[in-house]
C-alpha cells in the first residue's frame, strides 16, 4: 500500500487522476474507495469528495446508468496539449443548452403576455376614438408646456428667487458702502487730506452712499 501520510488535498486529486489515466477504466464509487487507499495512497474516507471536486472541475466525467439501482461510474481521458479536454467543451457544450432552454422559455414567456395583452386590446370604434383623444392631449399638455416656458420669468418661485437675490445684493451693497466711509474717515483723520480729494483720486462720485 501507497502511503498517504502528509498529502494535500491537491496531491490527492492529482493522484486520483493519475488512477484515472493509469488504468484507463471505468470505475464505480465504491471501487475508486478500495482502490484508491491500495495504488495511490489515498484514504478511502477522502475519494469521495476528492473526486467530486475533480467532476466539478471537468477533468472527470460522471454518469449514471442502469433502470434500478443507477450504478455511478467515473472515469477520465489525459488532457490534450492542443486543446481543452473532452470533458470541458461536454460541460461548455451543456451549459450552453441549459443557457438556450433558459431563453427559450423566457421568450416564450415574453410572447405569451404579449399575446394576452393584445387580447385585452381589441380594435373597436371606441378603442381607437380614445386612443386619438389621447395622443390629442398628448399633443395640449406639450403645447401647454412650451407656453409656460416662455412664461418662466413670471413664474411666481422665480419672482420670490429674484427678489430675495435683490435684497441680499442690496445688503451687501450697504454694507460696502459703510465700509469705504468708516476707511475714508480713517484716513482722513491720520493723513489730514480732504475726503473730496481721495474721492476723486480713487473715481467715487460724491453720491456714492445714494443707493436706496
Amino acid at each position: 500500500m501507497v502511503s498517504a501520510k502528509g498529502l494535500s488535498v491537491e496531491e490527492k486529486r492529482t493522484k486520483l487522476l493519475e488512477l484515472f489515466h493509469e488504468t484507463k477504466d471505468f470505475y464505480q464509487l465504491k471501487e475508486l474507495e478500495k482502490l484508491a487507499p491500495k495504488m495511490k495512497g489515498i484514504v478511502s474516507q477522502s475519494v469521495k469528495e476528492i473526486l467530486q471536486s475533480l467532476v466539478d472541475d471537468g477533468l472527470v466525467q460522471a454518469d449514471k446508468i442502469g433502470s434500478s439501482n443507477c450504478t455511478l461510474l467515473e472515469f477520465s481521458i489525459p488532457a490534450r496539449h492542443d486543446g481543452p479536454r473532452p470533458f470541458e467543451i461536454q460541460n461548455r457544450l451543456n451549459a450552453a443548452k441549459e443557457a438556450k432552454a433558459a431563453n427559450e422559455a423566457q421568450l416564450q414567456e415574453i410572447t405569451d403576455a404579449i399575446e394576452k395583452e393584445k387580447s385585452l386590446r381589441q380594435e373597436t370604434d371606441e378603442r381607437r376614438a380614445a386612443l386619438d383623444k389621447l395622443t390629442t392631449l398628448k399633443k395640449e399638455v406639450c403645447k401647454l408646456d412650451e407656453e409656460l416656458s416662455a412664461y418662466g420669468a413670471c413664474d411666481p418661485v422665480k419672482l420670490e428667487e429674484t427678489r430675495r437675490g435683490i435684497i441680499l445684493a442690496k445688503e451687501a451693497a450697504l454694507r460696502w458702502t459703510d465700509n469705504f466711509g468708516v476707511l475714508l474717515s480713517y484716513f482722513t483723520r491720520q493723513n489730514g487730506a480732504p475726503a473730496e480729494d481721495i474721492r476723486k483720486y480713487l473715481g467715487v462720485e460724491d453720491e456714492y452712499e445714494d443707493i436706496y
